[in-house]
């Protein structure tokens, strides 16, 4: 009995080690991924739009090398795209820049897992556009656009990096800060003294600048506590940029990013500060909330105020 025990073990052992054998073999191990992104991606059936569209956009040999993190856009998640852009997947596909700038914002130049996700920091992808990912009921991305997309599935392990799954196409910012501002109804005033000062170029540029953005009841409010009209203020072109020039940083700082009561220098040249609450102290000690944050631009982002701050 013992003997035939002992056969039954030897022969088990020697099943165990040819199985070993071969998926050493295969890369088929979970610490070596069979298949590098691109493969993935081949071989899973709700990938399959998103595989047209890196071939299309001559990316695949750019997937393949290099360790890298790609947030993949289901076949779903395409069909929702071709619907809010009102166009076909063939003009979408024969769109190579657009296509190309498209899927490279998917990309990051480095694997990053779920749990070194930096949640509310600025992440950078590999075409130099940068979103956001947030934990709200689950990991939410604000794309450049300011649309949301959900993280659906994450930490799918491939030979040159990981892929997470995303429920909406993302897209890079097309606007700059001005033409942002300017298709916010709550912002005409604000949008008003920037031509009056003539900053338009300047905050068309290619900063990064964040802006603490003024309301239109924030102007109204300091019309009232200047004593002034909004034509005479308007008027003041020295004052204007003075006190327009205090509400940009020379940084794009998102949110979670903002120092707090810690002295933040304005391209005017004077700082002000921001509590832990988000309320900022100007040079004359008049405190103004910040009301909505990131707001996203292709040149920075912007932060509500509901009053306009003041340098000395």
């Amino acid at each position: 009995m013992n003997t035939a025990f002992n056969r039954r073990t030897v022969l088990m052992a020697a099943a165990l080690g040819a199985s070993t054998t071969l998926l050493q073999a295969c890369g088929g191990s979970d610490d070596e991924p069979q298949r590098n992104i691109v493969e993935l991606a081949q071989n899973t059936p709700d990938l399959s739009i998103l595989v047209e569209a890196v071939t299309a956009a001559g990316l695949a040999n750019t997937l393949t090398t290099g360790t890298l993190t790609v947030f993949a856009p289901t076949n779903a998640a395409f069909a929702a795209l071709l619907t809010e852009l009102g166009v076909t997947k063939d003009a979408l596909l024969a769109n190579k820049p657009l296509l190309t700038a498209v899927l490279t914002y998917h990309v990051l130049g480095s694997k990053v897992m779920r749990a070194d996700v930096p949640l509310g920091k600025a992440i950078t992808s590999v075409s130099g556009g940068f979103f956001k990912i947030e934990s709200s009921n689950g990991l939410k991305i604000t794309d450049g656009r300011n649309r949301v997309s959900t993280i659906t599935s994450t930490d799918i392990q491939a030979s040159n990096g990981v892929v997470h799954l995303v429920d909406k196409v993302l897209l890079p910012a097309d606007k700059d800060i001005v033409a942002t501002a300017s298709a916010l109804p709550d912002f005409s005033i604000l949008v008003e003294a920037v031509v009056a000062a003539g900053l338009v170029g300047t905050l068309q540029g290619t900063g990064p600048f964040t802006v603490f953005a003024p309301t239109n009841a924030a102007f109204a409010a300091l019309l009232t506590e200047l004593g002034v009209t909004k034509a005479s203020l308007l008027a003041n072109t020295a004052l204007l940029t003075k006190v327009l020039t205090y509400h940009v940083v020379p940084a794009r700082v998102l949110k979670a990013e903002v120092p707090t009561n810690t002295a933040i220098t304005t391209v005017q040249g004077q700082s002000f500060t921001v509590s832990p609450s988000l309320v900022i102290t100007d040079q004359n000690l008049r405190t103004s909330n910040i009301t909505a944050a990131d707001v996203f631009t292709s040149n920075g982002v912007i932060h509500v105020v509901d009053k306009v701050i003041l340098p000395k």
